[in-house]
């Protein structure tokens, strides 16, 4: 299973599945991350946490861990 945290610079992936539950899980679906959305890994930060993406037309921040709980397709 590659996780969203695994994606390299510059790689484009589709959200395949979102792991967590209740607050965690809702809280990623309200950044816009959701099943089948395409996101563009646009920067990571020197000790790579934050990640910089692109999802919907607008610029996300997400941490590691939450990005950890997102399983993708590349």
């Amino acid at each position: 299973m590659k996780t969203l945290k695994d994606a390299k610079v510059g790689e484009t992936v589709t959200a395949a599945r979102l792991h967590g539950e209740g607050a965690v899980k809702r809280r990623i679906m309200d950044m816009g991350i959701t099943k089948g959305v395409e996101i563009f890994v646009r920067k990571v930060a020197p000790l790579g946490d934050p990640m910089e993406l692109n999802v919907r037309g607008y610029e996300l921040s997400i941490r590691k861990a939450d990005a950890e709980m997102v399983e993708i397709e590349t």
